[in-house]
């Protein structure tokens, strides 16, 4: 049985073509990566759904900036899961923090029902809380069953310390997935610093002849195999 899992994020349909011919388990897929992710057009998430066999989860998130809901933002948000579950996606990603930072409960708990029978992943607005252990907490309680996070630290190297102690207090009740900043020359470290199985990154870097960054199929290769290397 596979104990580990790589998650590539992804913006195109190239992305995602790549992610499964490199071995990836699933994608997350959103717009404006540059900017940390917004919810993607779902013309788009319907193309990737059906030219894939491997799961697809979607970016649930209206706007770039904080995570504290504004008007008309939480409508806006079910409306995105409910096209997300239409369009044929196997999860969501997504997170609403209150304006104190701690993790805004119930209404992330009301998404988390809305999405069944989709999975939900609740993402890096968790690093924007206060407590890391009290929102943890939070989290398991919003029923999700994945949890994003750089341990509260800009990069998956910083914050690698962190995660392991999530992952630590956590203890089986939510699935803890290392991300953000992850680069392949940190990834076997990550691995054996967090304890975490899980792995999340875009991998994209500037390709020569090309004038905006990407991934590479041969990098999600080469990732996948970094880390079957530490599990198998």
């Amino acid at each position: 049985m596979k104990t580990f899992l790589f998650e590539l994020c992804g913006e195109s349909l190239e992305a995602a073509l790549r992610a499964e011919s490199g071995g990836a388990d699933r994608i997350e897929l959103c717009a404006e990566l540059r900017i940390g992710g917004v919810t993607p057009d779902f013309g788009l998430v319907r193309t990737i759904v059906g030219a894939l066999t491997i799961p697809v989860y979607v970016l649930i998130r209206p706007r770039a900036g904080d995570f504290v809901l504004r008007t008309g933002e939480f409508a806006l948000m079910q409306t995105q899961v409910e096209q997300a579950k239409q369009a044929g996606a196997h999860g969501v990603v997504l997170g609403i923090l209150l304006p104190d930072g701690r993790v805004d409960l119930e209404n992330t708990r009301a998404l988390v029902e809305l999405a069944r029978p989709m999975a939900v992943t609740f993402h890096r607005a968790f690093d924007h809380t206060p407590d890391l252990s009290e929102a943890l907490e939070a989290v398991i309680q919003t029923g999700a069953e994945c949890l994003l996070t750089s341990g509260g630290a800009p990069d998956v190297r910083a914050g690698a310390d962190a995660i392991a102690q999530i992952s630590k207090q956590a203890s089986g009740r939510i699935q803890v997935m290392a991300g953000g900043g992850l680069w392949l020359t940190d990834l076997a470290e990550i691995l054996q610093r967090t304890g975490v199985s899980y792995l999340h990154g875009s991998l994209i870097r500037k390709v020569p002849g090309r004038p905006n960054p990407e991934v590479q199929e041969a990098d999600i290769r080469e990732a996948v195999q970094l880390i079957r290397a530490v599990f198998v």
